[in-house]
């Protein structure tokens, strides 16, 4: 093994094609991910843009008591320079004791504003419920809001929401199972059986036979040293390996919402005849006078006149002929001129019809 990390570290790899994609940047090392922290904490120094809920006044005067000031029974304080917030971050893998991490910090109570406080020293928790960082320092806010006498208010960007850089120092470390077992496993981060099997050869092309195994359409196991030293400048190699990863499977995906349509490379037409028009109805209301006679005793009255016009477009009519590609597709869609709303009815009725060779998906 000492013999193959010395050849891996002497081997400089060469893209051969454009299409090729190194290991690292389309899999992830199974193990090897970040962790959420959250926690609950108090922001003050506010300038008046604070709150006095329930809940911030109870955390105040936990806050207080810890610092040995005991408020007299009954005593509610109604401070508007402090404001409940949440703290999040994320924990990267192997991050150690001692480093920093940044964090965000968001009201949770009716706080207007968040600019200028400073945030109390606040524990992060992981899932389990253990403290992984401790959080304290002064915020930054883009965000900014003014409220004038009469009432009127504007609002830039967020003021209840801000981040405080490196605000985080780590405390306890996340066991990672990175130098466990005699395999590291990559995880691709798109499923495919085939680019699972083109990895997989693609190692045991450079390290020899049976280093490497696909396991599903997902995961590839490796054969590794045990030493943790020997370990690192092993996938320092592997992961730079490139490849040729599958190309997708043929689809068209249509987003209703804002007329969004993409057509995959691989996306086939059968023979299909498509028809393709508009009718217009235009409804247009008249509103005339009656005037009765000056003597006639009778009431002016308003009476509605309805005007209903339809006009149909002499509707077009295109062919697909067997084996048609995306750029055939696109350049009889244009030609026709469907606007997309009308180029997703063609391609729904399409599927419908058995016309289309991949997947219609609609979001």
């Amino acid at each position: 093994m000492k013999i193959l990390l010395l050849l891996l570290t002497s081997i400089t790899m060469v893209a051969t094609q454009a299409s090729a994609a190194r290991i690292k940047d389309i899999s992830q090392v199974a193990g090897v991910r970040a962790n959420q922290l959250v926690g609950y904490g108090l922001v003050t120094g506010l300038p008046g843009t604070g709150e006095s809920t329930p809940f911030t006044d109870q955390s105040f005067n936990a806050m207080l008591e810890n610092f040995g000031i005991q408020l007299p029974a009954g005593t509610k304080p109604k401070s508007k320079n402090v404001a409940a917030v949440i703290v999040t971050a994320e924990l990267a893998a192997f991050a150690k004791q001692g480093q920093t991490i940044d964090v965000t910090v968001t009201s949770i109570g009716a706080a207007k504003s968040l600019r200028g406080g400073t945030l109390m020293q606040t524990m992060l928790k992981g899932v389990d419920g253990q403290v992984y960082a401790v959080a304290q320092g002064n915020l930054v806010v883009s965000g900014f809001s003014a409220t004038g006498a009469d009432g009127s208010k504007i609002v830039g960007n967020n003021p209840t929401a801000g981040m405080i850089s490196n605000g985080a120092i780590v405390e306890r470390e996340i066991p990672s199972p990175f130098g466990r077992g005699d395999y590291i496993t990559f995880n691709l981060l798109e499923s495919d059986f085939t680019t699972a099997q083109r990895m997989a050869d693609a190692v045991n092309n450079f390290l020899g036979p049976q280093m490497a195994q696909p396991i599903d359409a997902t995961s590839v196991k490796v054969r590794a040293p045990r030493d943790i030293s020997q370990r690192v400048s092993f996938l320092s190699a592997i992961e730079n390996l490139e490849f040729d990863p599958a190309e997708g499977s043929a689809k068209i995906i249509v987003n209703s919402r804002t007329g969004t349509i993409v057509v995959g490379k691989h996306v086939r037409l059968k023979p299909a005849a498509v028809t393709h028009g508009g009718m217009t109805v235009a409804i247009k209301e008249n509103l005339n006078v009656s005037q009765p006679n000056a003597f006639g005793g009778g009431e002016t009255v308003v009476t509605p006149d309805t005007d209903i016009e339809v006009t149909e477009k002499q509707g077009k009519m295109f062919k697909f002929e067997p084996g048609l590609t995306l750029d055939d597709l696109v350049r009889a869609v244009n030609e026709v001129g469907a606007a997309p709303s009308d180029l997703m009815a063609i391609l729904q009725a399409l599927k419908q019809a058995g016309a289309i060779e991949g997947q219609l998906i609609v979001i």
